[in-house]
């Protein structure tokens, strides 16, 4: 059926304008007859091809037209086995293609221009929307290179630790971005680790909100690592995180070294009295170290 209804856009550039195939078991086979139909076709603005278990192959062959299509504005993928390796490959094309506005994969549609600057904002509200790891990556292939973006709110969605790498990795190279709340965000120890990584190289950030994300004490010596060297970070929030004692000594030693931080939140963790103290101890009278 994929390959009829390909062929026909193939060849078909009237009025058809919005396609539904969702929940129709096309599969990467169905997928690659789509992706060949809208490098040609001219007139397709909507597709929903959700729910059809493409996985990574088909999404290679979406990605490939994506490079071409200039006609092609929303884009529904949900429900479709891609995973990280297929939302990457996503990223890549969307590099190449200035037309997509609005890209769903996992219930909310991406507002893909702004994310890139090519519309540009300097605010991007995206909190409470059940983003996953797939949307986390995406997201962080386009603001790799938004030179306008200033703020982006991310709070209460779930990319996970996949996620949050692939924005430590856009943290690297971002030079504009200077807010960022991931706040419960399930990003975890090793989502943590990555962000750390970021902010080792990032020159522009200068609020990051890490709260209630599980990152325990291996996460938190990361970012203690992190703040030996980064000098543009004021303000970081790594309240309700099971953080430790020992751990905190760590972030105690890197404020040492640290002189630009100003407001440091590490409430709700697992701190004993000394440890409190040992980081009173560490900060500079200026800093506002909420315990």
């Amino acid at each position: 059926g994929a390959q009829h209804i390909g062929e026909a856009l193939k060849t078909y550039n009237g009025t058809l304008t919005s396609l539904d195939l969702y929940v129709n078991q096309i599969g990467a086979r169905g997928a690659f007859h789509i992706g060949e139909a809208l490098k040609g076709n001219k007139a397709l603005a909507s597709l929903n091809i959700g729910g059809n278990r493409i996985g990574v192959e088909g999404i290679q062959h979406l990605g490939e037209a994506l490079k071409e299509n200039v006609t092609l504005t929303f884009l529904k993928l949900r429900n479709n086995d891609i995973g990280a390796e297929g939302a990457k490959h996503i990223g890549k094309a969307l590099k190449d293609n200035n037309t997509l506005t609005s890209l769903d994969l996992d219930g909310h549609a991406l507002p893909i221009l702004e994310l890139k600057g090519v519309s540009p904002v300097e605010t991007i509200e995206l909190q409470g929307k059940g983003l996953t790891h797939l949307s986390g990556i995406v997201i962080a292939s386009c603001i790799s290179s938004n030179l306008v973006l200033k703020s982006l709110n991310l709070n209460y969605n779930e990319i996970g630790n996949e996620g949050a790498q692939h924005i430590g990795e856009a943290l690297k190279i971002n030079d504009a971005l200077t807010t960022l709340n991931l706040m419960s965000n399930g990003i975890g120890a090793k989502g943590a680790q990555h962000i750390g990584e970021g902010l080792q190289i990032n020159k522009a950030l200068t609020t990051l909100n890490l709260a209630w994300n599980s990152i325990h004490n291996q996460g938190a010596q990361h970012i203690g690592k992190a703040l030996k060297s980064n000098m543009a970070l004021t303000t970081l929030d790594l309240g309700g995180n099971e953080i430790g004692d020992e751990s905190a000594q760590h972030i105690g030693e890197a404020l040492k070294k640290n002189t630009v931080l100003t407001t440091l939140s590490i409430r709700n963790n697992e701190l004993n009295d000394a440890a409190k103290e040992a980081l009173k101890a560490a900060v500079c009278t200026e800093v506002d170290l909420q315990l």
